[in-house]
């Protein structure tokens, strides 16, 4: 046991101390419209992590979110671009931290769960600990949300890692070494997704802990449509496998080529086979060209996986680049100072 500013302190297998007490947390929460709610928020992280620092970014609210915020005693910013995703983006590349915490500030999710999400970081040594909701409140957690929150969730995981349980989960603690490396490029909701593949690709260390999600306050309404944000979400997801597992997507677009080329040339083969003559030259000539596309498919996807593998490498050496948790100078100043 160590001592360190007055309090006993357990340290880990380097001999530093494994506490989120030894580091410098930041709430951040994403606000549009949300003046019903964001007081109770921001008191209540206050409250479970009262050494945190709680930074609100208003994004073009036309309530009185900011000035209630602010009251509250958050650091209050604002980002112009209308989006979830470039707001995270402008707080990711803004604030400065050894731990955040990642929280929408429509009061559904529970913040007595936040010190145990810390401590999970810690010792599972994990880069995202992510909050997976539950409840049994149905307008919460509505049948439709929750069926779409399960096929994108197992579309995502069947192929980038079955890992993740609640892809759209909108409450999650980071290392400073995940934020500092997520190249963030979404600008709505679906910023979500991009974080859960991006840790998954780049094989960070992950956890999940079950926390109560609840419905909104009264007065509050939510920003999120079903649809369209559905739709874009898979769009997402569609272009991240073609980011990412370039030929996946290229094989299965090569291989429905080549059966199309399949299907109409047969019969024109067998035909051929027998009067040696070609009676319907126009299907023979689309044939060969399906199946030149085919071909070209198979070899673009070859080609761009040599390039995916080349800025996986890349985003692994700028997250290998960032100190991880045991080697964090923040715990050989603690250390030394102890």
């Amino acid at each position: 046991m160590a001592r360190i500013n007055g309090n006993d302190e357990t340290l880990d297998l380097f001999g530093w101390p494994n506490s989120a007490e030894t580091y410098r947390t930041a709430i951040l929460i994403p606000c549009h419209n949300e003046e019903v709610a964001i007081a109770k928020v921001i008191a209540d992280f206050r409250h479970e992590l009262p050494e945190a620092a709680v930074y609100v970014y208003d994004n073009n609210s036309t309530d009185r979110t900011t000035e209630v915020a602010r009251n509250a005693g958050a650091i209050v910013a604002s980002e112009r671009l209308q989006g979830k995703g470039n707001v995270v983006r402008r707080m990711f590349a803004d604030i400065d931290a050894d731990v955040y915490i990642l929280v929408d500030g429509d009061d559904t999710y529970d913040a007595t769960s936040a010190p145990a999400m810390l401590d999970l970081l810690f010792s599972e040594g994990a880069d995202m600990v992510t909050g997976t909701r539950v409840t049994d409140i149905p307008a919460a957690y509505r049948r439709g949300h929750r069926l779409g929150n399960f096929l994108l969730t197992s579309l995502a995981a069947g192929i980038f890692g079955k890992r993740i349980t609640d892809m759209l989960s909108g409450y999650r603690v980071f290392s400073r070494r995940f934020v500092k490396s997520f190249p963030a490029l979404s600008s709505g909701f679906e910023i979500e997704t991009e974080l859960t593949i991006h840790a998954l690709e780049v094989k960070m260390p992950l956890a999940e802990m079950k926390t109560t999600y609840r419905d909104r306050g009264e007065g509050s309404t939510s920003k999120l449509s079903t649809y369209k944000d559905g739709a874009r979400i898979l769009l997402v997801i569609v272009n991240l496998i073609k980011q990412e597992r370039p030929l996946l997507l290229f094989f299965i677009l090569s291989a429905v080529l080549f059966v199309v080329a399949v299907v109409l040339g047969v019969p024109l083969m067998v035909e051929f086979r027998h009067t040696h003559l070609v009676p319907r030259l126009p299907t023979a000539v689309l044939c060969a060209a399906i199946m030149m596309l085919s071909f070209l498919s198979l070899v673009c996807g070859l080609i761009l996986d040599s390039v995916s593998r080349g800025r996986k490498e890349i985003k692994r050496l700028a997250y290998l680049s960032l100190p991880g948790h045991a080697w964090n100078p923040l715990r050989v100043r603690t250390n030394r100072d102890t």
